[in-house]
């Protein structure tokens, strides 16, 4: 019977390590799928906000990472990814938080010349009202395409607000703190890329994905 006894927990302990083995197994093949996919749909991203025909480089691979919860929302490690043609810097793609959403944080990548012209602004995440706030979203309506072409400088600054205020940008029919909120927030990320510009564009890489790979070693 003890013979029995140890046989079957032999058995068991044999089970319960393969168990082990094929979760953790299961674990890594679904993490390096799911990083795979986040990244392909980063460099969608990223290309949406900052056109092909204004950078030669792999954009998610060359960024600054820093923190300014004044003008970029109160999370930190924000990226700031740089675009480049010919080796020059042309453009970068700006993530940035609209903390006064209607429903909390609206994430957002902000893509702009060094002029401070807007090349493109898409909603990361949000978690706005469906059919009023969630306008926002690209895959609702085309409101955010609003922002390309609009350049922010100090002379216009008057004109980055939603119509209701003053400015240029249409809010939606009841639902203003929304896109007011976002307006605002791209206004200060373009402000922040454009007060930091010579300190980002000189600052080491920190998105580097392969050492070896050219697009990470483009103008410093």
């Amino acid at each position: 019977m003890i013979r029995n006894i140890g046989k079957n927990g032999a058995i068991l302990a044999a089970f319960a390590i393969l168990t082990t083995l094929l979760i953790v197994l299961t674990s890594l093949a679904t993490d390096s799928t799911i990083t795979q996919q986040q990244q392909s749909k980063l460099r969608q991203t990223l290309n949406t906000v900052i056109p092909a025909n204004l950078h030669e480089n792999d954009i998610a691979a060359n960024c600054v990472i820093v923190t300014d919860a004044q003008l970029l929302g109160p999370s930190a490690n924000r990226r700031i990814y740089r675009a480049s043609v010919n080796g020059e810097y042309v453009a970068m793609a700006i993530e940035a938080t609209a903390p006064d959403g209607y429903s909390g944080d609206i994430d957002l990548l902000v893509g702009t010349r060094l002029d401070g012209t807007v090349t493109g602004v898409r909603v990361l995440s949000h978690r706005e009202t469906p059919g009023l706030g969630d306008k926002i979203d690209a895959s609702i309506s085309d409101w955010i395409l609003a922002f390309n072409g609009k350049r922010y400088s100090d002379e216009s600054r008057s004109r980055w607000a939603v119509k209701k205020d003053g400015g240029q940008f249409d809010q939606f029919t009841g639902a203003t703190i929304t896109p007011r909120a976002v307006v605002s927030a791209v206004a200060r990320a373009v402000q922040f890329g454009q007060q930091n510009q010579s300190e980002l564009l000189q600052a080491e890489n920190n998105c580097a994905l392969d050492t070896d790979h050219e697009d990470n070693a483009h103008a410093q």
